[in-house]
């Protein structure tokens, strides 16, 4: 090989070297610049979803907004301010048994399951009406809504009739329905609907089913929390009639039998 070939050939080396590392510099180049733009991507996409998140933060929650509504739709059956007097019976009863429940209160389940039965007979006998304040009150121990939700599908029983809303109401204490205080099944629009359908006036009404689903009593229920909440009554069950709390005997405790309730009204039916 002549001397000018192998110089030839080693410049042509160098060029073709040259024009590889330029090759390779600008694909590191380009590389470099499409990890930059994800990396301004991803910090706005972190940014926005923050301040996105921020929003969602700051906005009430849905039963926040109920509490806070300015409108009110009460159910049919119910009287006074937001329909918050729910009092349920004959109107030539003379007496009326205050009756103060959480639907998640697994206590009132004891004593709807043993006394509950008496008291719808007593209410049909017109022996008494009953005044029915409902409270959330356990929801404020787990962040759950099952008490508030439960109350509100009370609120579409009672727009149906004030005897399907005892006959829902007693379901929901149940021993077949009713879960453990732990367990916010309420808060479950479907739970809720299967316990109605255990209930005759209840099973199949598209009526009833819309509110549910729809919340329609929400608001109603918040306003009835309140109403608990302003009534001075700080547990449930309790039992009022002409302002005496009614306990079982030798205690401050409410009467969970049907035994201590009789004896307990014997007492307050008399005066």
């Amino acid at each position: 090989m002549s001397k000018r070939n192998s110089q030839a050939n080693k410049a042509a080396a160098r060029e073709r070297l040259r024009i590889e590392r330029e090759r390779q510099a600008k694909k590191e180049k380009a590389r470099r610049q499409v990890i930059v733009a994800a990396s301004v991507v991803g910090v706005l996409a972190v940014a926005g979803g923050v301040g996105y998140a921020v929003v969602q933060a700051s906005k009430p929650s849905e039963w926040e907004a109920a509490a806070d509504a300015k409108s009110v739709a009460a159910p049919k059956n119910t009287e006074g301010e937001n329909g918050t007097t729910v009092v349920v019976g004959k109107p030539e009863a003379k007496k009326t048994l205050e009756l103060y429940e959480d639907s998640r209160c697994p206590v009132c389940a004891t004593f709807e399951q043993s006394v509950g039965a008496t008291v719808e007979k007593d209410v049909a006998d017109g022996k008494y009406k009953i005044k029915y304040v409902g409270a959330t009150f356990i929801d404020n121990s787990d962040q759950g809504t099952g008490s508030k939700n439960a109350l509100s599908a009370l609120g579409a029983a009672l727009d149906v009739s004030p005897e399907a809303f005892l006959k829902y109401k007693s379901a929901l204490y149940s021993t077949k329905f009713h879960p453990e205080e732990r367990d916010d099944k309420f808060a479950k629009d479907s739970y809720l609907l299967e316990v109605a359908d255990s209930v005759p006036a209840l099973k199949g009404n598209a009526e009833f089913r819309k509110n549910v689903e729809n919340g329609t009593f929400d608001a109603w229920a918040m306003k009835m929390s309140k109403a608990f909440d302003d009534s001075g009554v700080r547990g449930t069950p309790t039992l009022k009639m002409d302002g005496k709390t009614l306990t079982a005997e030798g205690s401050d405790n409410p009467p969970l039998t049907v035994d201590a309730f009789n004896a307990a009204l014997a007492k307050v039916m008399k005066g």
